[in-house]
């Protein structure tokens, strides 16, 4: 199975770094690796360019003009650059340990998409984190053990079938999310009417429920190191009207996705 990562980023090239560096020490390697980014700088093209030059995948930078928050659009881009049957979506202030790839290839099951958890690095913490400390027990033992992290009940990989399966909204984070090409392109990929911040994942998951997948949740694997970071995150009402709408309907496929449907 050829997989592809797909990682947003926006102006934030020190937390990039950490993720970026990750990919590199993985036991099954990207196919390739594609970086979403909704308008960053000139510094994050060059630091995409000098990881490029470090490993033996492709890397693709897939950019677009700085016009406020269109995750859901940068997301459809790369999808459409991308080449692999499998796809991975994260979030650029996610770090990851070594055995994130090949969790998720693991736990991919026909008629379902994978949700990833997420380990919370604390703010006195994220200077130092990167993807060594990710992939360090004795090292995210001691974080833990001086509460320099949160979420600590994921940290232990257990690859048994410690799998839940619903189609429930509750949990729903597209920083860590997996799903088949031929599943993302049935419902036309992300909402692109969603700007601003927030429900474009959760809205994209009620498409993935009325099309029939099943949320797959593993309580140990395929988790992520999310970095502590200043938000002001608000989901506007329009998202949440959009949101409201995609619930209600019987239609699983938006018009304004990788494909624009009249």
């Amino acid at each position: 199975m050829r997989v592809s990562v797909i990682v947003t980023t926006y102006n934030n090239p020190s937390f990039l770094k950490k993720v970026l560096d990750g990919f590199s020490v993985q036991t099954r390697m990207p196919d390739e690796v594609l970086v979403a980014d909704d308008g960053s700088g000139d510094d994050t093209r060059q630091l995409v360019e000098k990881f490029v030059k470090k490993v033996s995948f492709p890397v693709i930078h897939v950019w677009q003009e700085d016009n406020g928050f269109r995750l859901a659009k940068i997301r459809n881009r790369a999808i459409r650059r991308s080449s692999g049957d499998y796809i991975i979506v994260m979030d650029g202030d996610c770090v990851i340990n070594r055995f994130f790839i090949a969790d998720h290839e693991y736990l991919a099951e026909g008629g379902c998409f994978i949700q990833g958890k997420r380990v919370l690095v604390k703010k006195r913490a994220v200077s130092s984190f990167d993807c060594r400390r990710a992939n360090s027990f004795l090292g995210l033992s001691s974080m833990a053990l001086t509460g320099s992290l949160s979420n600590i009940h994921h940290l232990i990989r257990l690859p048994f079938n410690f799998t839940v399966k619903d189609r429930k909204l509750k949990g729903i984070k597209g920083c860590n999310m997996s799903f088949f090409r031929k599943d993302i392109e049935a419902v036309n990929g992300y909402n692109e009417n969603f700007v601003g911040w927030g429900n474009e994942d959760s809205e994209l998951a009620c498409r993935f429920f009325k099309y029939g997948l099943t949320k797959k949740v593993h309580l140990f694997m395929a988790v992520c190191f999310h970095l502590w970071h200043r938000t002001n995150k608000q989901v506007s009402n329009g998202n949440r009207q959009l949101l409201l709408e995609t619930a209600a309907s019987t239609g699983y496929c938006c018009r304004n996705g990788l494909l624009k449907k009249h």
